[in-house]
């Protein structure tokens, strides 16, 4: 504050001067995160949107923001332009919170491609709604999770997706082999926000917090510059969407836990593990009759499949035949993680070699501490070869003529008829990336020049975990 001592801040602003600041940093305990109620500063109980504009809550959600980052809404306001704004305007923003006048701005909608083929539509919230969709989310989930089923896995707090496919592998093992696969058809964009609006009031009073929630479901969308209304829908890429999701099928879970289905949720994806594929086939049509009838939702008969479990891929897994059922990777997300690693080294990126080994790094790490869940070695070896073969030919294809390869490979330490006789080869690049040129440049060549072996971290995560 340039040496002038800091006034004390009004009730209900927050310390946004300084990123520094944490929950603990303006006295006493941080308040519990499952506590939907704080006290009021004349005394008693505040109702839960004064929980959720309460000092500490937001505080947290704007940490939160900050960490996820993410691309600006309509409005074009950055992640690190909030602070600024919010010195300036929040207690502006905070009266017409409690007043209820509040209007959220509408979600810039894009559209990102699918592995399957096709798009999914992201609706982006501005960063200012982001933070108060996050200040909601922290007062609103403790009201909510505890009631949640056991069998419902995604974005909820001490659950995650692993947790899901150990148990359908439990499942499996226990012989319900066939897996009935249920496909909701574009369901964040189908949301019937009166269904999902009268769940919440089940367990919300606070009509504002209310009115405030039903106000985004209808913020719309911005389209090619045009404001889209929303009759129905809870955009993707907000941080209420997971929790709402959750909510309205909560009643799917209810409703398959009644009939005594094994099965495993992970948001809008739902596997039903079940012994024949008899029951399978009558299972599916009584589920989706029900979903269609009881939720207003669309089952996408086309996707939606009874298949063994082995078959089909359960969040980026399948299981190997057999009564162990060992998690394996779904071919699917092999393929996936091969289009990634193309795109990263690709011969139009203008990388040194170093930092093209860095971005490979990056993007494995990540992987592998997912992925390493499986329990099929043999296919992360294969990928750190497919790796270094990868990396072999961007090597090569800088090379244009036979002098300069003959020139390179002798300096990298191969012997003169060898790199005479692959620098002259009329093989193409992806086959001399192969053998001929791992003969010289393998493993360890590529450990000295900072490539992170995927088979190695592997063995690490599967020993710590």
């Amino acid at each position: 504050m340039d040496g002038q001592r800091q006034q004390p801040l009004p009730e209900g602003s927050l310390p946004w001067e300084s990123r520094g600041d944490t929950p603990m940093a303006h006295g006493g305990p941080s308040p519990s995160a499952a506590q939907p109620t704080r006290t009021a500063p004349g005394g008693g109980e505040a109702t839960l949107l004064e929980a959720a504009l309460e000092r500490q809550n937001m505080l947290r959600a704007l940490q939160r923001v900050e960490r996820n980052s993410g691309a600006p809404g309509v409005d074009g306001m950055t992640v690190e332009d909030i602070r600024p704004y919010l010195r300036r305007h929040w207690e502006r923003i905070r009266a017409e919170l409690l007043r209820g006048c509040y209007t959220p701005q509408p979600v810039r909608r894009v559209e990102i491609p699918k592995p399957s083929g096709g798009g999914r539509a992201l609706g982006i919230p501005t960063v200012l709604d982001r933070l108060i969709q996050q200040a909601l989310l922290q007062v609103l989930t403790p009201i909510f999770d505890p009631h949640f089923s056991g069998h419902s896995y995604g974005y909820r707090p001490g659950r995650r997706a692993h947790d899901a496919v150990r148990q359908a592998r439990a499942y499996v093992r226990e012989g319900a082999s066939w897996v009935v696969d249920l496909d909701l058809d574009r369901f964040f964009d189908r949301v019937n926000h009166d269904m999902l609006m009268a769940r919440v009031a089940r367990r919300v009073q606070d009509k504002r917090v209310l009115k405030l929630l039903r106000a985004y479901l209808n913020a719309g969308a911005m389209v090619n510059g045009v404001v889209v209304e929303t009759a129905e829908g809870t955009p993707q890429g907000g941080p209420l969407s997971p929790l709402l999701a959750n909510i309205l099928l909560d009643d799917l879970d209810r409703e398959l836990a009644q009939r005594g289905h094994r099965f495993v949720r992970y948001a809008d994806d739902c596997n039903i593990y079940v012994r024949t594929h008899w029951a399978g086939e009558r299972v599916l049509a009584s589920v989706t009759h029900w979903i269609e009838t009881r939720l207003k939702l669309r089952v996408n008969r086309e996707k939606s499949a009874v298949d063994r479990a082995f078959r089909r891929d359960v969040l980026g897994f399948t299981f190997l035949p057999g009564k162990a059922a060992k998690i394996r990777i779904a071919p699917h997300a092999m393929r996936k993680v091969q289009v990634t690693l193309r795109r990263l080294t690709r011969r139009s990126r203008s990388e040194r070699m170093s930092d093209r080994i860095q971005a490979v790094n990056t993007y494995l790490r990540g992987w592998i501490g997912y992925f390493a869940l499986a329990e099929t070695l043999s296919v992360v070896e294969q990928l750190d070869e497919w790796v270094r073969r990868r990396l072999r030919l961007c090597l090569w294809r800088q090379w244009r003529r036979i002098r300069t390869r003959y020139r390179e490979l002798r300096g990298l330490g191969i012997p003169d008829r060898d790199a005479r006789q692959i620098a002259s080869s009329r093989h193409g690049p992806w086959r001399l990336s192969g053998r001929a040129l791992g003969r010289h440049l393998g493993t360890a060549f590529w450990e000295q020049r900072g490539l992170e072996s995927v088979t190695k971290q592997y063995h690490r995560l599967r020993i710590a975990g």
